[in-house]
């Protein structure tokens, strides 16, 4: 199914305005990986990686429709998210790359599924590719999650072509006359 939009929009909005705009939200750094019939392992780049349903739990995440990698995680059937923590910066550009390789200095166990979970990433969520749309340039991949565990740290963002860090804001207490009027 190729879904595309019932009407044209108003205004022209080009690439460029698109990702200014788009690129204030920050979006979690996740690599997709898996490991195919010669043992090799692959994995990519997606910044959108989301929970799609608690019950059953579903995950989703995009990927550019001109992946070179996505055809070959996509025969497998199966795929790792790892949630990449904010050290993990050298992971997020070697599975950025083009070509093989990608795997030569990052260190990884093999999960549930037998997909590499790479070594300090903040969560794995191990998953059975159950749907695949094309929408506009990229696919829509809907995974059902089969194990999940915990690693350590904070995610690895990425906002306005910059990656950073999540930094918690202090919301103070409501102020008595303010809780007394919300309660009202």
């Amino acid at each position: 199914m190729d879904i595309t939009p019932a009407t044209s929009p108003v205004a022209e909005i080009t690439p460029a305005y698109y990702r200014q705009i788009l690129g204030k939200l920050p979006t979690g750094v996740t690599a997709i990986t898996g490991v195919n019939d010669d043992d090799e392992k692959l994995g990519l780049i997606v910044g959108t990686f989301q929970s799609l349903s608690l019950e059953p739990p579903l995950v989703m995440f995009c990927v550019d429709k001109s992946s070179s990698t996505w055809p070959k995680l996509r025969k497998l059937q199966n795929f790792t998210a790892n949630i990449l923590s904010d050290d993990q910066l050298n992971v997020c550009r070697s599975l950025s790359r083009k070509g093989p390789r990608k795997f030569d200095d990052l260190p990884c166990t093999i999960g549930p599924l037998g997909t590499p979970h790479l070594d300090s990433a903040t969560a794995y969520i191990d998953c059975v590719v159950t749907a695949e749309v094309v929408v506009g340039d990229h696919y829509m991949v809907v995974g059902a999650v089969t194990n999940m565990e915990e690693g350590t740290g904070d995610a690895l963002l990425f906002r306005g072509g910059k990656f950073g860090q999540y930094q918690p804001i202090e919301i103070p207490a409501p102020t008595e006359t303010a809780a007394a009027r919300s309660a009202s």
